[in-house]
């Protein structure tokens, strides 16, 4: 059943008020007395009267309406981001419209156009595994349109970004590992054109600098889809096939590293005594897995307040994205289980 929902036409009918009477009423314009303001603001409340959201938005030249678009929504991590847009949002007086891109390219165009048609007063992105050419968030930034990226963060002129400490929490997983005993580090990669991936690749690799021991090149093996089923395969082939037998693991996502696990496990290897496993962005299930996951944290609530406060006041015109070159840096923090621990 439909909501039937009034308009100020009807509430001067019920009142036998002018259409304007009831409009000046309903501002508190100080030319209408109280007891005419008190009954129009009545009869708005019995009627379900609400102000037309269209209406106000070409008043305002504003939706107060901002657009999300995330790689998935069932990832642990960006539904913590969205809660995190949301809380901000709602409390500046905005709605969230959010679409997921399932890792394609054309799905992320396509959720632009939408949104654009839609009127949104910017968007908050974090791009697709797919996507290696950004000329389509440069076209829009070009043109003074709205745009935040978090976490996923292109390296293009004038972009406005909140990412984690990438390198940092990928130098104090390896430290900690070798700090547990572990020499023979595996680092499961992400895929190579995000920055988060090479990031923490980087961060890998300084750890093992820092500690004297030589970064290989055959130690760093991708895997792209960050899936447990594909780590799994991947590190029961390294197990057989590497000339240093692993005795560590820094995955690049959780879910690497529980397939890191499993093929361990498999393999009839203990962890942590034999072989040490860290993962990173400290999903739900590390702390319900057997052994538990040691893994890096990430603040995605206050990386969706953060993404959403820039947003807004780009929005809101309280900064020049012309004159200001945003990048704001969160701080993660190891979490050490029983993975890695001996």
């Amino acid at each position: 059943m439909k909501l039937e929902q009034a308009t100020i036409k009807d509430i001067a009918r019920e009142l036998n008020l002018s259409a304007s009477t009831v409009s000046r009423a309903l501002k508190n314009y100080p030319g209408i007395n109280s007891e005419t303001k008190r009954k129009v603001k009545a009869m708005a409340e019995k009627l379900n009267y609400r102000p037309n959201a269209i209406a106000l938005s070409l008043r305002h030249s504003r939706s107060f309406t901002i657009g999300v678009i995330i790689p998935e929504v069932v990832h642990f991590f960006f539904s913590t981001v969205i809660s995190g847009i949301e809380e901000e949002a709602f409390s500046r007086g905005y709605n969230v419209i959010l679409t997921q891109t399932n890792e394609k390219l054309i799905r992320e165009k396509s959720s632009i156009n939408t949104m654009l048609s839609n009127q949104i007063d910017g968007v908050l992105i974090s791009y697709s595994k797919e996507t290696t050419d950004f000329e389509h968030f440069s076209n829009l930034i070009d043109k003074g349109f709205p745009i935040v990226f978090f976490d996923r963060v292109p390296e293009i002129p004038k972009a406005i970004t909140v990412t984690v400490d990438d390198f940092g929490g990928a130098f104090e997983a390896t430290k900690h590992l070798v700090e547990q005993g572990y020499r023979n580090i595996v680092h499961l990669a992400g895929p190579p054109n995000l920055k988060i991936s090479r990031e923490r690749s980087e961060g890998y690799q300084a750890a093992l600098r820092e500690s004297g021991i030589t970064p290989d090149p055959a130690m760093i093996v991708p895997c792209p889809l960050g899936t447990n089923a594909e780590a799994q395969q991947v590190v029961s082939k390294l197990l057989h096939t590497l000339k240093k037998k692993p005795d560590a693991f820094f995955a690049h996502n959780d879910m690497s590293a529980v397939g890191a696990m499993m093929a361990c496990k498999e393999a009839g290897l203990q962890v942590p005594s034999e072989v040490g496993i860290v993962g990173f962005s400290n999903w739900q299930f590390c702390s319900m897995v057997d052994p538990t996951l040691s893994s890096v944290y990430q603040p995605g609530f206050e990386m969706g307040v953060k993404s959403t406060q820039l947003l807004l006041d780009w929005i809101e015109k309280k900064f020049d994205p012309e004159k200001s070159e945003i990048s704001s840096v969160l701080v993660t923090e190891l979490i050490t289980r029983q993975s890695s621990v001996r």
